[in-house]
């Protein structure tokens, strides 16, 4: 490529967290420019929101249906390559599919949609099209959980036996939506946020991590959700047993009200030889653990590592790199891997790996049927998509 990517963004305008999040990876590789966008449905935020990111006047839309209408009619050399949308999870859906429908690559926020059968209908229109999507699965982007992945694939560890996976954060731990935290007031909001609190928000990163690091599929599960706070419409802390495909089990749980927690995610993952462990406050570090040696640590950005960790690592070992850069590397691969097709290139096989749609379809599947598990008098629950039987 001889240019930069042309990005438009849906939401995200001032004060919204995600959005400049995303704005922030996009740019880190120099990779991509934001030419146009769409950042809220209040006309004056929109303007502002345009304004304060230096955009022309005539590339700041007051609704995503016009921006996408209008980009696809400008000239190829003018018009946006991919939009990027950052809304909450109830308008996820249609900007994305009609994006989609006339003709551009998609960035999107997780979870995917807001219920099963949008994510299995976007998965169709992805497919039809044969146009590019990520989804934007932020941990499956540090150097060390590539490394991990990569470990795992060529079998260091054996056949995979248990996975344990634990995601606990405490910023919800009182009401925080009643008191004016607009970041709780969506979240745990069932019409905005779907039928699912803690564990649609943080508990899909948990199981993406899993099965993304593991190589395996959830195949069973086992789920008791909880309301900790009272006055709370979603679940804010739940535990889950799982069985995968191979026939490892595992466990795995999120919360938002474990006080005085950050960020804690952190995985563990066990076969017949040794296993390993990432913690996301402590990214650059994979510990390794064997049967019959000693524990070794792994850093980012040491030399004996996969050529998948070294794609991911910008700096040399010993200077940090976090959650702005692994996200970063969602953007460079979907970045490469764009403008390889447009060049006419083929993309390596480390570009290539980001989180897409399929992913997409499985978190909202993983939802659904926890809310199954937990209110089924059964213990286990197969893990099925709609129209697709078992998996």
């Amino acid at each position: 490529m001889n240019r930069r990517l042309r990005m438009g963004m849906i939401g995200g305008g001032k004060n919204a967290f995600i959005g400049a999040v995303h704005r922030i990876a996009a740019n880190m590789d120099g990779l991509i420019e934001l030419v146009c966008g769409a950042f809220s449905s209040h006309p004056d935020n929109a303007r502002e929101s345009g304004k304060l990111l230096f955009l022309p006047d005539n590339r700041v839309y007051l609704s995503y249906e016009e921006m996408i209408e209008k980009e696809s009619r400008l000239p190829e050399g003018e018009r946006m390559d991919f939009v990027a949308i950052v809304t909450p999870n109830h308008l996820h859906f249609a900007p994305a599919m009609l994006a989609l429908e006339k003709g551009f690559h998609v960035v999107l926020d997780k979870p995917m949609t807001f219920t099963l059968a949008e994510a299995i209908q976007l998965q169709k229109k992805v497919k039809e099209t044969g146009l590019l999507f990520c989804l934007t699965h932020t941990y499956s982007g540090y150097p060390m959980v590539k490394q991990a992945r990569q470990m795992v694939r060529t079998g260091d560890f054996g056949k995979i036996r248990k996975v344990y996976v634990e995601y606990p954060q405490g910023w919800l731990s009182r009401l925080s939506e009643k008191d004016g935290s607009k970041q709780a007031e969506w979240r745990t909001d069932p019409a905005r946020s779907g039928k699912s609190g803690a564990m649609g928000d943080i508990g899909t990163h948990a199981a993406h991590l899993a099965e993304y690091i593991s190589g395996l599929q959830i195949k069973q599960l086992c789920a008791d959700l909880s309301i900790m706070v009272e006055g709370r419409a979603l679940d804010d802390d739940g535990n889950v047993l799982l069985r995968f495909d191979n026939g490892a089990t595992g466990v795995l749980y999120a919360s938002q009200v474990a006080a005085g927690e950050e960020n804690a995610l952190k995985i563990r993952v066990y076969g017949e030889k040794g296993g390993l462990e990432w913690a996301q406050q402590e990214p650059n570090t994979l510990l390794v653990k064997w049967l019959d040696q000693p524990t070794q640590v792994y850093r980012a950005g040491t030399p004996w590592l996969s050529s998948y960790a070294k794609h991911n690592t910008r700096t040399p070992a010993g200077h940090p790199e976090g959650y702005l850069e692994a996200f970063a590397n969602l953007y460079r691969n979907f970045a490469l891997t764009l403008g390889a097709r447009l060049d006419g290139t083929t993309p390596s096989p480390e570009e290539l790996d980001f989180p897409g749609v399929d992913d997409g379809v499985r978190g909202l599947a993983f939802i659904d049927n926890l809310i199954s598990s937990n209110e089924s008098l059964e213990k286990w629950t197969f893990f099925k998509i709609e129209g697709q039987g078992d998996c």
